[in-house]
């Protein structure tokens, strides 16, 4: 399998938007106020221009199936970032690709001097929650930062 991780490039923002959406669709998980219907998700490319933030694409022989990153969110503690657009096409799962794109956002957020990563979540994505417990990820009882996915309920935190 010829997988590549690379940076976002501003040919991946519909493809990654479709991705996005889809996995939205897939699991029934709501649509308003989470990254379904954040506006920047047409404009990942643009929105990671931001200081201080990074995100992966996965190409699989060719064809871009999935995302992970950094981002600095406004509203988080100092060193302090989340884990963002953490997404996978259908065809992409189970192949040891989601694992790849974790582990290299995870290495950048160090990289980059942060020292706590939080992320928010849905409870339909069962299967990211469990990987985020497996790698040290712990629930917190509130929002943390200033996201504007208001829908999503599951926060978590990891110290690096």
């Amino acid at each position: 399998m010829a997988v590549t991780i690379r940076k976002v490039v501003e040919g991946d923002n519909i493809l990654l938007s479709r991705i996005i959406k889809d996995v939205f669709e897939e699991y029934g998980a709501p649509k308003c106020g989470t990254v379904y219907s954040d506006p920047t998700t047409e404009k990942l490319f643009e929105l990671f221009q931001v200081p201080s933030s990074i995100l992966w694409v996965a190409v699989n022989e060719g064809d871009v199936v999935g995302c992970c990153g950094i981002y600095p969110t406004t509203g988080l503690e100092d060193g302090c970032a989340e884990l963002v657009k953490y997404y996978l096409s259908d065809k992409a799962r189970g192949k040891g690709i989601g694992k790849a794109l974790l582990e290299k956002s995870l290495q950048s957020a160090k990289e980059l001097g942060y020292r706590k990563l939080y992320l928010e979540c849905l409870p339909n994505f069962t299967t990211a929650i469990a990987i985020y417990t497996n790698l040290g990820f712990v629930t917190v009882n509130e929002r943390m930062g200033n996201s504007g996915h208001s829908s999503c309920n599951v926060w978590m935190i990891k110290d690096l």
